[in-house]
């Protein structure tokens, strides 16, 4: 290679932009004084713009290719610059590519609660979260409106400003689709597009912003409305809540005398269980007649298990555990008006739950 063909190759720039990053929408070509040489190469890859401004104007556009920088090509600036007769090398000017593929992944979620009416439930809060992705397709209006003079400028800079505007939106959405909640998973896809073409129409002609996608992935009520729902679906799936009641006490009566539970605890959990189902059965209470004095509550017993005091139980309670055997007439127990513990088979009140008291020995012969 000559001398000259080698001073004019240093004369000639390449100006490009290679991206990896994956999330960068607007890129500005890093030059020294913003100076370009005469000649320069200009690549612009798939998925890019290349824009030129000349002292705050934004001159000629160029679509993905390879260019000669030359007067032909750059007619704004030409015209701009005031180049009659073509251009001296250097000129300044700056160059920003702009990403025009798509911008996948981007998180947005309500940040508070949304307030709804729900018709089945009444006045409910409510969170939604999901994914979307944008992509740039007007250059001019985003390096307008939103880059400036930044010399990158990345999805996380739109992200508050769309994650806001999607917020608001979904909010309205869901208010004017009056869905109860419970079948708002079955409509996921459509709420999706219309919330996505909703927030489209707002930031249309403003940003030079396009958004192909939105997903929302879930909508969630508080977690003390899940837990009541669920408690609601408990008790639809159980059924019969009496005999189910039954049951626990039974399971409670014949659990094992372990460490940290025995007779005492079964007993415990049984009556409690029995003791709460009678409560909740209508008359168990009736008002007493006007002008008479309300009855006297049923007697309480408390129950000697495992060195511990169990208990207060009601006599109804008291006479399961006697007929299963947690109570046997060695069993201490007491009641207010005894002056102290007795064993259960010496107490009048117990003392018939065990049946007729056993013969004595028959004499010698």
């Amino acid at each position: 290679m000559g001398l000259f063909d080698k001073l004019r190759n240093e004369l000639i720039d390449i100006i490009e932009w290679v991206d990896d990053s994956r999330h960068t929408l607007v890129w500005r070509f890093p030059r020294y004084q913003n100076e370009i040489k005469n000649g320069a190469q200009l690549i612009v890859r798939p998925g890019q713009k290349a824009i030129f401004v000349h002292r705050g104007q934004i001159a000629d556009i160029f679509e993905p290719g390879n260019y000669e920088l030359k007067t032909d090509n750059l007619p704004i600036l030409s015209t701009i610059a005031g180049w009659k007769y073509g251009f001296n090398s250097p000129f300044r000017a700056e160059v920003y590519f702009v990403s025009t593929k798509q911008l996948t992944d981007l998180k947005w979620g309500t940040p508070n609660p949304i307030m709804m009416r729900d018709p089945e439930f009444g006045p409910i809060r409510i969170r939604a979260f999901g994914t979307y992705a944008v992509k740039a397709v007007e250059p001019k209006a985003l390096l307008t409106e939103l880059v400036g003079t930044d010399k990158e400028f990345g999805a996380d800079a739109v992200t508050e400003l769309l994650r806001s505007i999607i917020s608001s939106t979904i909010a309205e959405v869901l208010a004017k689709s009056n869905v109860a909640a419970l079948d708002l998973a079955t409509k996921y896809g459509e709420f999706g597009e219309l919330l996505r073409k909703t927030v489209q129409e707002k930031i249309d002609d403003e940003y030079g912003l396009e958004i192909p996608q939105l997903i929302i992935v879930n909508i969630s009520l508080p977690e003390a409305v899940e837990k009541a729902l669920d408690t609601r679906t408990s008790i639809g799936v159980i059924g019969d809540l009496g005999k189910f009641q039954q049951y626990q006490m039974g399971q409670a009566l014949t659990a094992d005398n372990g460490p940290g539970g025995g007779a005492g605890a079964g007993l415990g959990l049984g009556i409690g269980v029995a003791m709460a189902g009678r409560m909740m059965q209508p008359g168990m209470f009736p008002a007493a007649a006007p002008g008479m004095a309300p009855p006297a509550p049923p007697a309480m017993w408390h129950v000697a298990m495992n060195g511990q005091s169990q208990g207060p139980y009601g006599a109804e309670q008291v006479s399961s555990a006697i007929a299963g055997g947690q109570i046997t007439p060695a069993t201490l127990v007491w009641t207010a008006g005894m002056a102290s513990w007795a064993a259960a088979g010496q107490v009048p009140q117990l003392a018939g739950a065990f049946g007729p008291p056993a013969p004595p020995p028959m004499p010698a012969p």
